[in-house]
């Protein structure tokens, strides 16, 4: 059977329209990617994160005027006894600099435990003070915007810097400005943290 004019009319506009479709589709997917891409804020302090006990937002800018150390922790890994020396750190020169703990399941799984299994594992074991947040992601797609601006220099202005695994430590200066990056095996008493730190 032909078709009819019209029906081939019909027919080539109906593919034009899916095709339409289709771009716009993509220009939308596009434009949401370059939009995350692009929301990361240069200001530091900007940055909040939901306590681990879920009651209030730890928020950067609340710490303004000392430095912050950023650790993300894990309650199963080789360096959790870091915990100890973290709060001793805290126990001594809490005036001088914030630690603040990011639990983090992304190693090996070495966070598994709900918020609450991991505050009463921090408060049993280590009897942790120092602020923890709720669980993030640190690397890879669900990266945490602070941990974007942390490992990426067009936001940190110092260098890329890879988390590399559990209890990797970052030091922001009492101006919100990224001053060293530290490996898991860097104590949280070394010489090499405390002289970063001033104390």
């Amino acid at each position: 059977m032909k078709c009819s004019p019209v029906m081939h009319s019909s027919f080539f506009l109906n593919i034009l329209l899916l095709f339409s479709a289709c771009f716009q589709t993509t220009d939308t997917t596009n434009n949401q990617s370059m939009n995350n891409n692009t929301s990361i804020s240069t200001d530091f302090y900007s940055f909040q994160i939901p306590a681990l006990t879920g009651d209030h937002m730890i928020q950067m800018s609340d710490f303004k005027g000392k430095k912050i150390l950023l650790v993300n922790v894990a309650s199963r890994c080789g360096y959790t006894g870091q915990y100890k020396d973290l709060q001793k750190l805290h126990a001594m020169y809490g005036d001088q600099v914030q630690i603040i703990g990011l639990p983090c399941n992304q190693f090996m799984g070495q966070e598994p435990g709900s918020n609450e299994e991991i505050a009463q594992f921090c408060k049993s074991t280590y009897d942790v003070t120092f602020p923890l947040t709720q669980k993030i992601d640190v690397k890879g797609d669900n990266q945490h915007p602070i941990y974007q601006w942390l490992t990426q220099k067009k936001w940190n202005q110092l260098h890329d810097f890879k988390v590399s695994w559990n209890f990797n430590k970052f030091l922001m200066d009492e101006n919100g400005k990224l001053i060293g990056h530290f490996g898991s095996g860097v104590e949280p008493l070394s010489p090499e943290l405390l002289k970063a730190i001033g104390v």
